[in-house]
């Protein structure tokens, strides 16, 4: 028995070919949420759909789109209301990273992480507003970071400022978007074990565990969990605010 109630209803989540997007989609479509899957690995998210619809349960549908466009971003949202008839929820995990220094960044390569992780995730969640002000129970959820927090994890300064701004216009979408039910949340993940962490060493990974109270990295699940509250009938109540998941990383 589920404890939250998801089903019959329509999530697009961004960034689902993969890693924590990827779990939520996933989590989704066991609860019973019809889920499309987007991302602008075309091959990627088509076999991760597919390996979701071999589950059985609601239906995943692959969208290829890359958020950092607004044209590719009004289509995207068309198709998925086209194909299911409703959007019922939003979750921008779409994300980039990079590691140069705060001396090496190029303003193009900033732009690029901006793009994606920052107005990618306020013009999907701003296309789709018109059918979620049609939900019974319309929810949009930021996938941030506790670099948001800290101002970064190491170098990645423009990854923090991306993810910070997300903490931002949470706050903010969700005070303009009350009067409409529509709650806006964001979620904190710590260092999780996710493929845009496939370049780190074992001793990165050693020195984030070490810093970390519960003494292990996140697993994408973990954070999906949270997600899952978010976007659930029963997280009524709750907008503009942001669910720290990182085992006590954030608190040291």
């Amino acid at each position: 028995m589920s404890f939250l109630t998801l089903k019959d209803r329509v999530a697009i989540v961004t960034g689902a070919a993969q890693g924590i997007g990827y779990a939520t989609a996933k989590m989704m479509v066991e609860n019973g949420m019809k889920v499309a899957l987007v991302d602008m690995n075309a091959a990627k998210v088509e076999a991760s759909a597919g390996e979701l619809n071999d589950l059985g349960g609601a239906e995943a549908f692959p969208v290829a789109c890359d958020v950092s466009g607004m044209e590719p971003v009004e289509k995207m949202v068309k198709a998925v209301a086209d194909h299911f008839g409703q959007i019922d929820v939003v979750m921008n995990g779409a994300g980039i990273l990079s590691a140069e220094e705060v001396w090496e960044i190029k303003r193009a390569d900033w732009d690029k992480i901006l793009g994606v992780n920052l107005s990618g995730a306020f013009f999907v969640a701003q296309t789709a507003i018109p059918w979620l002000k049609k939900s019974k129970h319309p929810r949009i959820i930021n996938l941030a970071s506790v670099a948001g927090r800290m101002g970064g994890v190491g170098n990645s300064m423009s990854y923090a400022a991306s993810k910070g701004g997300m903490l931002a216009i949470t706050r903010g979408m969700a005070r303009h978007l009350g009067p409409f039910r529509i709650t806006v949340n964001a979620v904190c993940p710590g260092p999780t074990r996710t493929p845009i962490m496939d370049a780190y060493t074992e001793e990165q990974f050693a020195d984030l565990k070490s810093r970390n109270v519960l003494g292990r990295i996140g697993e994408s699940a973990d954070i999906a969990a949270g997600i899952c509250y978010f976007a659930s009938e029963e997280a009524c109540y709750t907008t503009g605010a942001t669910l720290d998941i990182n085992g006590g990383f954030w608190m040291g």
